[in-house]
């Protein structure tokens, strides 16, 4: 089997207007992705997804088409497909940095090997360790009044664990998650995300202010960078601290936990690079007796059946800490023929092989952005 061509289909699908997420960041109200097709000789496709947002990845459609057709095409052409680390490696040395790009080549060919056995991907990853994943929902920092309508919606869909965006405006974080505190109860676990928006000392000062609301965790309350600056928000506070940003690579992952910064690692497969690398990132917190849950960038159906898949057959990814795997909610449209099954507080693994997904090429079609 070898790889012949790979195919680029740049998308543009709407979220829905009340869900527009809204961080440090700024708000990511529609997702411009990159589809991905690597062809084979023998007519197997795989299926990949780059997840592109400029200012918190630093890729977008045209850079990551343009290094698939000027780098990946040319190196993987004529490769077995099923020589997953060896082309993951090829692909390291042959470009810094785009591990979104990277991913979605890397996750095309889990599909096909998959494909060619019959088997769903978390069969080849080694087997379930669970039913299903946990999951928890996402409350953006719109304004505070908006946020219990959201928190009471998420209710409603079955959320049993919850995160608010803060780092925008200190009066208005606390006010939005008193919002969505008073809203949900007692009885449900609910943690913050900054995105990295403030100091270490700004971050220990909101932490202890917002204390009252049963904080669950505090997620990258300062930027990337600098362990010791989370290590020093980890050390004051009394609630867990989850590394995002922080943590892109195994070596990221390694100093992290030397420096006892973190608590629980959220590893994406876009960000990692790839399944395989992120489940050496999980490797490191696994034996560094830490957790693991997996973030999102609001990924479309192909980046979400990776990581459930992902998650479904890594030990790291636990119980405890329910990921964020929701990014289809958000869409006001599908671009696969059957939805990924993922509901509220539960994601569940596709069961064809591969990644289990097919793409409906007529939504293709509707949803393709046209130079």
């Amino acid at each position: 089997m070898v790889i012949t061509t790979i195919e680029t289909i740049p998308v543009r699908v709407p979220i829905h207007e009340h869900l527009a997420i809204r961080a440090k960041g700024g708000t990511h109200a529609v997702s411009p992705f990159l589809l991905v097709k690597v062809h084979t000789e023998e007519g197997i496709t795989g299926l990949g997804e780059v997840s592109c947002t400029p200012r918190w990845s630093g890729e977008d459609q045209v850079t990551a088409a343009h290094f698939i057709a000027s780098i990946f095409q040319p190196l993987l052409a004529g490769q077995d497909p099923r020589d997953i680390e060896a082309l993951t490696l090829r692909m390291r040395h042959a470009l810094y940095g785009h591990p979104f790009t990277k991913a979605a080549i890397e996750m095309a060919l889990w599909d096909i090997l998959g494909k060619s056995v019959g088997l769903p991907l978390y069969r080849l990853l080694g087997g379930p360790m669970r039913e299903f994943v946990p999951t928890k929902w996402s409350i953006s920092g719109v304004e505070p009044r908006r946020t219990a309508g959201i928190a009471s919606w998420a209710l409603e869909q079955g959320f049993r664990a919850m995160k608010v965006k803060v780092g925008i405006d200190d009066a208005q974080d606390i006010a939005r998650v008193r919002e969505v505190r008073s809203a949900i109860g007692p009885g449900i676990r609910l943690g913050v995300d900054a995105n990295g928006a403030w100091t270490p000392a700004k971050a220990i000062d909101m932490l202890r202010r917002l204390a009252d609301f049963d904080l669950w965790f505090a997620e990258q309350p300062v930027p990337p960078g600098d362990v010791e600056w989370l290590a020093e928000v980890r050390s004051a506070i009394d609630i867990p601290v989850i590394a995002d940003e922080s943590v892109y690579t195994p070596q990221d992952a390694a100093a992290l936990a030397r420096a006892g910064a973190a608590d629980v690692f959220s590893i994406y497969v876009g960000k990692s690079s790839g399944i395989g690398p992120a489940r050496r990132i999980a490797a490191v917190a696994e034996a560094a007796g830490l957790a693991c849950t997996i973030g999102s960038n609001l990924e479309m159906g192909i980046g979400s059946a990776a990581m459930i898949h992902l998650a479904m057959a890594t030990p790291a990814f636990g119980a405890d800490w329910p990921c964020d795997i929701i990014g289809p909610l958000f869409y006001t449209d599908e671009l696969l023929r059957e939805p990924v099954p993922i509901r509220g507080g539960e994601a569940r693994a596709p069961q064809g092989p591969g990644l289990g997904v097919e793409l409906d090429e007529e939504k293709i079609s509707r949803y393709r952005v046209r130079s």
